[in-house]
């Protein structure tokens, strides 16, 4: 697992752009000489992986995600890194399950999708323009409070996971540190 874990952090480093890259790039400039938006620290960290969470699940147009999250970082001051890795958790795969699923939680909360008709175009391998006629006619209220719903509780846990776990790792490091003056001391 470590070494399929370094290879895509190998790679992300190899490709993606620095933040002295991006200063020069007449829109992107003003933000990427923020450095508060590219440090890792406690506060940070939580934010853009909520920002990235809401946007990523709530958005769903790959492309936009990562513009709007960026965006949305600045105001926030989350880590503008974190926030587009998250908006990866909606990709080709897990894109029908989250509409199926926000489609479903619309219409627990009152809004009408049909669903026989969902099952249906799944079952027969609709076209997009099928599934675009469905989803702009009887689903479209259900789907965008379902994902509303889902990107805002995603984005809660995910603050809370990585706010516990950032805190976790930052006092594991203090720990081990402090171990290691404490043999080179004699005291332990």
């Amino acid at each position: 697992m470590s070494t399929f874990v370094s290879r895509i952090s190998g790679w992300a480093q190899r490709n993606m752009p620095k933040r002295e890259e991006l200063e020069h790039v007449r829109f992107v400039g003003p933000f990427a000489r923020r450095p508060e938006l590219w440090r890792f620290t406690r506060r940070s960290v939580p934010r853009g992986v909520a920002v990235g969470l809401l946007i990523g699940i709530f958005a769903l147009i790959p492309g936009i995600q990562i513009v709007g999250a960026a965006l949305m970082c600045v105001p926030s001051r989350g880590n503008i890194p974190l926030a587009a890795l998250m908006t990866f958790l909606s990709n080709p795969v897990t894109t029908p399950l989250i509409l199926i699923a926000s489609a479903w939680i619309g219409n627990g909360l009152g809004y009408h999708a049909d669903l026989e008709t969902l099952y249906a175009l799944m079952d027969r391998r609709a076209s997009l323009g099928e599934w675009s006629t469905w989803f702009f006619s009887d689903a479209a209220p259900a789907v965008l409070i379902g994902l509303f719903t889902i990107s805002t509780v995603a984005a809660a846990i995910g603050y809370l996971v990585s706010s516990f776990t950032w805190n976790w790792w930052v006092r594991h490091k203090r720990k081990v540190a402090l171990e290691r003056i404490r043999e080179a001391r004699g005291e332990g």
